[in-house]
C-alpha cells in the first residue's frame, strides 16, 4: 500500500506541544536518561538494562501524531529489525513482525498487560494514537520470563500518558491525500490527592483504489477511540488508577464499486468488519521506605467483532483477562521481582453462515522470579517462570542476559531466552486466512510450539560538546546478532476441499541475521538509520523455504 504524498496538519490548540528551541535542548539534556518503566519492572536506564530493547518517548509519540495520528504503525515500521506487515487491504488487518518470524510471536502489551490475541489480535492493534501514550517499549528477542510464553520474537509495551501538575490540553485535526481525516484531543492534570488524563479521537478514511484494479488498497474506515482513566493518590508512594478505553470502528473493503453503492452481476465482492474493544483497567502500586514496590494490575477486554462479507457472516466475540502481583526488591548489589499471574482468553461464535470452529478457552497460571545483579561495568539478569496451562501442559522458561561496559564508550550484550506459544486457529498470520475454511485446533494431536533465542551485540556511545551554549551532542551505534529456533511449529495447511488445518511440523523455523542502527542527535537534529540482514526459512519445506514477505535487506531511517 502506497503512503499518501503529504500530510495537511491544523494545531488547533496546545499549550503543552509545540517544541521550542530550550525544549528540545531540555531533551538532550535528558537522553542519557531514557529510562524503561513496564518492561523490566525495575525502572533501569535503558543503557544498562540487560536485555536488546528500544523505547520511543514521549517526543517521538508528539512527532507521530503530526504525521500519523491515528495509529502508531509507521513509528514502530522506522526501526531497523521491525516490520509491519498489512496481511488484507481490503480488511486493514496487521501485524507487527520482530526479527523476520510471524506477528503471533509479538507480545504486544499496553501498561503491561496483554489485551491482543488471538481472534482480537489483528484488527486494530496498531491503531493507538501516539497521542494518548507516554512512550512505546520494544525488546527484539525473546522476553518470554515476565510476561508468559508469547514473546518469541519480541516485545511491544504500550504506555498511557499519566496526568502532570502543569494543565495540558491538546487538540489536532489532520487531512491527508489519501483522504483521511481526523480530530485528536487530549487533556490530564494533576491535583493533590486525584488526576486525571481523557483522550478522544475520530478518524474518517474513504477507500482508496491507489493502483486503479477497482479494488481498494485502503478500506472506507469510522473509528472512534475514547481513554479516560482517574488517578488517585492515598499517599506520597501510593497511586491508584482505573481506566476504561473503548474502540469503535467500521471498515469496508473490496470491489470500490460496491462500497460506493453500485452493485451488478459483475460488482459483488466486498468484506465489511464492525470491532468493538472495550477494556478496563485497574492499577495499584505501593512504594516503601526500602526501596521495594508492591504492584497488582487487572485488566479485562471484551471483543466484538462482526464480519460480514457477498458471501459469509460471523458474529463472535473474544474475553481477555489479566491479573498479576508482583514485588520488587532492591538488595545490596541485586534487584529481585517476584510475581504470579493469571491469565487467559475466551472465544464465543455467537452466529454464522460459514464457521467451523466452536467456542474455547486458554487459560494459565504463572510464578516468576528474576535476579538483576549489578557490578562495578556489569549486570547480570536472570529468570526463571512456570506456567501452568490448562490445555498443552506446563512450560518451564529460563532466561539470562549479560550487559558489560568496558568504559564509557564500548560495551557488549548477550542474552539467552527460552518460550512458548500455544495453538489457535485464529492468531494473526502471514496469510489472511478466509474465517470459513478455518479448522479448530486438536488439543489431543497438538503440540504448543517452543522456542529458543539467543542475542549478541556491540554497542559504541560517544558524547560530545555541541554549540557556543555547550549542549551536548551524541552518537549511538548498535550492531546485533540474533538466532531464533521455533520447534513443532504449528502451520497451517490446505486440503482439497480449501479447508485449513493447523498442525505441526517435524523441523522447525529458524530465524538469524543481524542488525545495525545509528543514532545521532546533532544541534537540534536527530538522525536515525538501520538496516536488517535476515535470513528467515521454513525448514519443514524440502524447497523454497524463505518465509515469504520477509526482506532479506532492508534499510530504515529517520531524520527530525
Amino acid at each position: 500500500m502506497k503512503k499518501s504524498v503529504f500530510f495537511f496538519v491544523i494545531l488547533l490548540f496546545n499549550n503543552n506541544y509545540a517544541q521550542t528551541k530550550d525544549s528540545v535542548k531540555i531533551r538532550e539534556k535528558k537522553i542519557d536518561e531514557v529510562t524503561i518503566v513496564a518492561s523490566s519492572r525495575t525502572q533501569q536506564k535503558i543503557e544498562n538494562f540487560p536485555q536488546k530493547v528500544e523505547v520511543l518517548g514521549k517526543e517521538e509519540m508528539q512527532e507521530e501524531s503530526a504525521i500519523k495520528p491515528a495509529g502508531i504503525g509507521s513509528i514502530l515500521g522506522d526501526i531497523s529489525g521491525v516490520q509491519i506487515q498489512q496481511t488484507s487491504a481490503v480488511s486493514g488487518n496487521s501485524n507487527v513482525r520482530i526479527q523476520g518470524l510471524d506477528g503471533r510471536y509479538t507480545q504486544i502489551l499496553k501498561d503491561g498487560m496483554p489485551l491482543f490475541d488471538g481472534f482480537s489480535g489483528g484488527l486494530g492493534v496498531l491503531n493507538i494514537p501516539p497521542l494518548d501514550l507516554q512512550q512505546v517499549e520494544l525488546i527484539k528477542g525473546s522476553a518470554s520470563t515476565l510476561y508468559g510464553g508469547g514473546a518469541i520474537g519480541g516485545l511491544v509495551n504500550i504506555i498511557s500518558r499519566k496526568p502532570t501538575v502543569k494543565q495540558e490540553l491538546t487538540a489536532l485535526a489532520n487531512y491527508s491525500t489519501l483522504d483521511e481525516k481526523n480530530l485528536n484531543m487530549f487533556a490530564s492534570k494533576k491535583f493533590k490527592n486525584f488526576g486525571y488524563t481523557i483522550f478522544v479521537g475520530k478518524t474518517l478514511q474513504n477507500a482508496q483504489d491507489v493502483n486503479k484494479d477497482t479494488f481498494s488498497d485502503v478500506p472506507k474506515l469510522n473509528s472512534l477511540v475514547i481513554h479516560p482513566k482517574l488517578f488517585f493518590y492515598p499517599s506520597v508512594n501510593s497511586e491508584i488508577s482505573l481506566g476504561w478505553s473503548g474502540t469503535f470502528e467500521n471498515n469496508i473493503g473490496g470491489d470500490i464499486n460496491v462500497i460506493k453503492g453500485n452493485t451488478d452481476q459483475i460488482h459483488q465482492y466486498f468484506e465489511k468488519n464492525k470491532t468493538k474493544r472495550n477494556s478496563y483497567e485497574l492499577i495499584f502500586e505501593q512504594k516503601f521506605s526500602d526501596r521495594s514496590k508492591l504492584s497488582f494490575k487487572n485488566s479485562l477486554s471484551n471483543f466484538n467483532r462482526n464480519f460480514s462479507s457477498n458471501t459469509n457472516f460471523i458474529d463472535a466475540k473474544q474475553q481477555n483477562y489479566f491479573s498479576e502481583l508482583s514485588y520488587v526488591k532492591p538488595l545490596n548489589k541485586m534487584i529481585w521481582v517476584l510475581g504470579t499471574d493469571f491469565q487467559g482468553s475466551k472465544f464465543t461464535p455467537e452466529s454464522f453462515k460459514y464457521f467451523q470452529i466452536s467456542q474455547f478457552e486458554n487459560n494459565s497460571i504463572g510464578i516468576f522470579v528474576q535476579n538483576t545483579l549489578k557490578l562495578n561495568k556489569t549486570n547480570i539478569e536472570t529468570g526463571i517462570r512456570q506456567d501452568f496451562k490448562n490445555n498443552f501442559g506446563n512450560f518451564f522458561l529460563p532466561q539470562i542476559a549479560v550487559i558489560h561496559h568496558f568504559n564509557e564508550n564500548w560495551g557488549i550484550r548477550g542474552g539467552i531466552g527460552l518460550g512458548y506459544k500455544i495453538p489457535n486457529s485464529l492468531a494473526t498470520s502471514v496469510y489472511d486466512y478466509p474465517l470459513e475454511n478455518l479448522l479448530p485446533i486438536n488439543v489431543k494431536t497438538t503440540k504448543a510450539e517452543k522456542s529458543v533465542g539467543y542475542n549478541f551485540e556491540f554497542n559504541y556511545k560517544k558524547v560530545f560538546d555541541g554549540d557556543e551554549d555547550g549542549e551536548k551532542n551524541s552518537i549511538f551505534i548498535n550492531q546485533a546478532f540474533f538466532l531464533t529456533q521455533i520447534n513443532n511449529p504449528i502451520i497451517g495447511n490446505t486440503g482439497n476441499n480449501g479447508n485449513i488445518e493447523f498442525r505441526n511440523e517435524e523441523k522447525a523455523i529458524v530465524s538469524k541475521g543481524f542488525d545495525t542502527y545509528i543514532k545521532a542527535i546533532i544541534d537540534e537534529w536527530e538522525l536515525y538509520i538501520g538496516y536488517t540482514f535476515t535470513i528467515a526459512e521454513n525448514k519443514y519445506l524440502a524447497k523454497n523455504q524463505f518465509i515469504p514477505l520477509t526482506p532479506k535487506n532492508r534499510f530504515c531511517n529517520d531524520c527530525s
